[in-house]
C-alpha cells in the first residue's frame, strides 16, 4: 500500500473509440411510481419469501411487488 505508483509519458499504445452503452439517466430510473401500502400477509406467506428471497439473494419485499405486478400484467392481457 506504500508503494507510490509511476507515471511515465510513454505512448499508450493503439486506441480505439467505444461507443457508449450506457443508459441515460433517464432510462435508469424506475419504470412506473410505487405506492407505499400496509398489509397483513399470513406469516407463513412471510416466512417463504424470506427464504426464497435469501437463496435468490434479493429483499423479499421486492419479490411480493414483483410476483403482484406480473399477476397484474397477466389479468390485464387475459381481460383484453
Amino acid at each position: 500500500m506504500n508503494k507510490q505508483i509511476q507515471y511515465t509519458d510513454e505512448p499508450i499504445g493503439e486506441l480505439r473509440l467505444v461507443a457508449d452503452f450506457l443508459s441515460s439517466p433517464e432510462e435508469l430510473k424506475l419504470k412506473s411510481e410505487n405506492t407505499k401500502v400496509t398489509i397483513s400477509l399470513s406469516s407463513e406467506s412471510v416466512a417463504y419469501f424470506k427464504q426464497a428471497a435469501k437463496t435468490n439473494h434479493m429483499q423479499y419485499q421486492k419479490m411480493i411487488r414483483e410476483l403482484l405486478d406480473e399477476y397484474v400484467a397477466h389479468q390485464k392481457k387475459a381481460n383484453k
